[in-house]
């Protein structure tokens, strides 16, 4: 029987998918319609600088320790893996500058020094944070969510109510901290999940766990690093890579798919893995009946948020700085209302600067500094150039204000990217940088399904599928999509 599967789709999900698929024999063909593979994890290398396009946040080491052991490899043979300290800084103004130490202790030092007592509230509140960690990553996002039946156990049922997945991560702060900054660190992970942290169930302060105990990591090279090692591992295993091909059709037989036809090319197939977007799939190369989802319910999902980015290359070091930097010195609530609830561009917006040349002289030139800054927008806003530019202008005078230094005359590179291009390079559903919003109703077996119902060989992976967004869990959900097809395939 020929074997050959394909997988649509070259960023992390679709490249994790691709890689299992290939290690359990399959002839598997990877279809990315970029040149480039890596999806919203792209490298974008220009006059000697090298920026991350997307993800710059390397937590939860151990999953991908866990994806490359799963191979008889591991991460250290690919790349060299550094933690940061401090794991990032948080300017709340330009005379209240806090860094966030990745030693425990001195954690605890500095919450006490903030908020009489808060050190010991920290530890109760990170000891909680652990077991729903150990319960999320153990338990909930290996899950498929096939159906309900795979969180019905009396150890995941127990689990969800001892961690309140029913409040909301914004009270469960507030009953261990109420100083306001330290409240903003403690909700500040949730903003990778895509929601209000007021919308944001209380069981993902699992994610505290990962940042403030698991630690923030850097990849020397960047996050392109683990892109180039899975497909380094791809093509080891026998894989097949086919950049510049975009899926234009699929030829269908009795309820499955025979043929998929890239712009340049027609692939054989006996499944096909969607890592590209979901919505994208379903609604540009499926038929009304073979969907499994209606636009109305497109419409009606909670979407995490677009994003607005600049890439700058900057010809002389910047003083006051780390490698992570969030500047919280602007109204967050204000900020999350223009995202969630009343979707426009704000006036004085939160952001943060990716600096990664503070730790790797290999993405800009001797003497230089690579800046990313990232606007959190909602989706499916207008943009334009004089929108991008009213923005930049306001984040850039905060920035040179708060930190007290220039650059504007020091920009010797800079590209921009945001709606327009998260649709037109990643066929994007309204432009969403990060997938689906993490709320409870979109938690689980509700978030769309990896399996089509009515195509019997078409299955998803990626952020609008389980187990969500983050690189992280688009591991798991290439792993989980990789089972489902294999699974398929030998029955």
């Amino acid at each position: 029987m020929d074997k050959r599967v394909t997988v649509i789709g070259g960023g992390f999900s679709g490249l994790s998918a691709a890689c299992y698929l290939a290690k359990e024999g399959y002839r598997v063909d990877l279809l990315e319609k970029n040149e480039q593979l890596g999806g919203r994890a792209r490298v974008l290398a220009e006059e000697g600088f090298k920026f991350d396009m997307g993800p710059s946040w390397y937590w939860m080491p151990e999953v991908f320790e866990n994806f490359f052991s799963d191979f008889s490899t591991s991460v250290s043979d690919y790349y060299k893996l550094v933690r940061l300290d401090p794991s990032y800084r948080v300017f709340y103004s330009n005379d209240e500058i806090i860094d966030i130490p990745a030693d425990w202790e001195a954690l605890k030092a500095l919450f006490n020094s903030i908020e009489s007592g808060s050190g010991a509230k920290l530890e109760a509140f990170m000891k909680e944070a652990e077991r729903k960690y150990k319960l999320g990553v153990g338990k909930l996002v290996y899950n498929s969510g096939s159906s309900y039946t795979d969180y019905i156990s009396a150890e995941l049922i127990l689990g969800l109510f001892q961690n309140e997945v029913f409040s909301s991560i914004s009270k469960h702060v507030r009953k261990f901290v109420k100083d306001p900054r330290l409240v903003r660190i403690l909700e500040f992970p949730v903003l990778f999940l895509g929601a209000k942290p007021e919308n944001t169930p209380a069981l993902y302060s699992l994610m505290n766990y990962a940042d403030l105990k698991l630690g923030t990591w850097y990849p020397m090279g960047g996050m392109g690093k683990v892109v180039e090692a899975m497909r380094d591992l791809f093509v080891q295993l026998g894989g097949e890579i086919h950049t510049g091909e975009e899926v234009v059709r699929f030829d269908f037989g009795t309820k499955k798919i025979n043929t998929v036809e890239s712009a340049k090319d027609f692939y054989k197939t006996k499944a096909v893995v969607g890592g590209a977007d979901y919505h994208f799939i379903e609604n540009q190369l499926l038929p009304d009946n073979f969907r499994n989802y209606s636009e109305s319910y497109w419409d009606s999902r909670v979407l995490a948020p677009s994003a607005l980015l600049f890439y700058l290359g900057v010809n002389k070091r910047i003083d006051g700085i780390q490698h992570h930097n969030l500047f919280f010195d602007a109204d967050f609530s204000e900020h999350a209302k223009l995202i969630y609830d009343t979707p426009s561009w704000p006036e004085n917006p939160l952001f943060y600067v990716s600096a990664p040349s503070k730790t790797d002289p290999e993405v800009a030139p001797e003497g230089h500094e690579n800046l990313t800054i990232l606007v959190p927008l909602a989706p499916g806003l207008e943009d334009n150039e004089s929108l991008r530019e009213k923005c930049f202008e306001t984040i850039l005078n905060r920035f040179e204000d708060i930190t007290g230094q220039s650059i504007r005359n020091n920009i010797v590179y800079r590209k921009s990217f945001g709606h327009r291009e998260f649709i037109s390079d990643y066929n994007s559903f309204k432009g969403n940088a990060y997938g689906l919003a993490n709320t409870l109703k979109q938690t689980g077996p509700l978030k769309p399904r990896l399996r089509n119902k009515k195509i019997r060989n078409l299955f998803y992976t990626g952020q609008l599928t389980v187990p969500g967004p983050g690189v992280p869990p688009s591991l798991i959900s290439g792993k989980l999509a990789a089972d489902e097809v294999n699974q398929f395939l030998k029955n």
